[in-house]
Formats: structure tokens, sequence, C-alpha cells
């Protein structure tokens, strides 16, 4: 039916979006932006974040260290970090935004188009964090590559890597947007439900209480000339 259909889009949108969101969160205080091998001692992994640096020995021991200075980072970390926290609260928004406007929200009931605009706007508010998201990541990305394929660089200084924390955050984008564009469609599924077709029980109790018709040729007798009648 349109009404569930409805439901169902409104549903998934905020599904993928509040998974987008919490995966969001998640990238942003990871310190697993970056992983750094080193031979010559395989038993320390570095990883780097956004707010620390971690040392990952073999026994599974984890020393990390927060960043001395915010102006000391790279320009990279330092609008990631901006952006990753504008994409947190942006997030944050679209979702209480969305979920007072959805249609399972009964306190709203008669106001529709009020809970209309309200979805509407928590989708294209989750659609931007989603897009704030991926600008950081993906930079972040592009001058891994660059200084991992310079040649500028002697081949016995290690090579800073792709982390885990990355590919979530493509992943939380890519949901964010998609669970932004299913919020902002879902108002146009049609809300007016096909009346069901009248049953033959229904037909028939109609006919009953439907009043007979008089003849064409009758005609109703007067109190007057009552006396005339054969």
């Amino acid at each position: 039916m349109a009404w569930s259909c409805n439901r169902k889009v409104q549903l998934s949108g905020m599904f993928l979006s509040l998974f987008g969101w919490v995966s969001s969160c998640v990238t942003t205080y990871a310190p697993l932006w970056k992983n750094l091998n080193l031979d010559l001692n395989e038993l320390e992994i570095w990883n780097m974040g956004l707010w620390q640096v971690c040392i990952i020995q073999e026994e599974g021991a984890m020393e990390c260290k927060a960043y001395d200075s915010f102006l000391a980072l790279p320009l990279d970390l330092r609008v990631s970090r901006i952006l990753m926290c504008l994409s947190n609260g942006l997030g944050l928004l679209g979702f209480v935004l969305s979920s007072v406007g959805l249609d399972c929200w009964k306190p709203w009931e008669d106001k529709p188009e009020l809970r209309k605009r309200l979805v509407c706007f928590g989708g294209a508010i989750f659609g931007m964090s989603g897009i704030v998201t991926l600008t950081p990541v993906s930079w972040v990305a592009y001058n891994t590559v660059l200084e991992f394929w310079d040649e500028t660089i002697p081949e016995i200084v290690p090579r800073w890597e792709f982390g885990e924390a990355m590919f979530l955050g493509w992943f939380a984008g890519f949901f964010l947007v998609v669970g932004g564009l299913l919020l902002l469609c879902s108002p146009c599924v049609g809300r007016t439900e096909v009346p069901a077709k009248p049953s033959a029980a229904h037909h028939e109790a109609a006919r009953i209480q439907r009043p007979a018709r008089m003849p064409h040729w009758s005609h109703p007798i007067h109190p007057k000339n009552a006396d005339l009648v054969i």
C-alpha cells in the first residue's frame, strides 16, 4: 500500500543515515587513518589518527600519544579534524529533525505538512553531513597516495598507507548521502490509498434500504378527493 511504502522509505533512510552517522563518529576519533609498518622493527605498527598517534606491539599492547599542538599538524589533518566534527554535528541535527517528522511519530499526526518539511530538512542535512565526511577522508587519502609514490623520498624511508578508519569513513559518507536522499524522496511517495471495491453484500444492503419508486402513472390521492376514488 502507498502509505506503508512511504513509511518503509522513511525508516530505510533513517536506518542508513543513523548507521552512517555512527560510523562517521567512529571514524573521527579512531586513530586508524594511516598505518606504518617499519621494516627495521616488524613487531611494531604505527597508526595515525586526527587526534593521536598509536603504536601497536606484537603482544597486543597499544600505546597512544596525543598531538602536542593543533597548529603543528599538517594542513590536511587540521582541516579534516574540523570538517569531521562539523559532519558529526550535522548528522545529529539531521537525526533530530528527521525522527520528529517521521510518520510513526504520533504527537504530530495533525500536522502533516510540518512533518514533511522536517523530514526533507533532515534528509538534506544528512546528505550535507555525508559530503562533509567524504571530503576530508578523500583529501587525506589523496595526499597519502602522493606521498607513497613520491620519488624524491628515498626508498628506505617507510611510507604511510591507508588505515581502516579511512575505509570506514568512505562507507559512512556513502550511507549518509543515500539515507538523506531516501528521506528527501519519501514525501514524493503517494499517500492516497486506493479505495476498496464495495462487496456484493454491501450492494445488496444498499438495494434493500433504497426506497421503492412509485410508478410514473400513479399519483398521490388528495384527502379532499378521497370519496371520488372507486
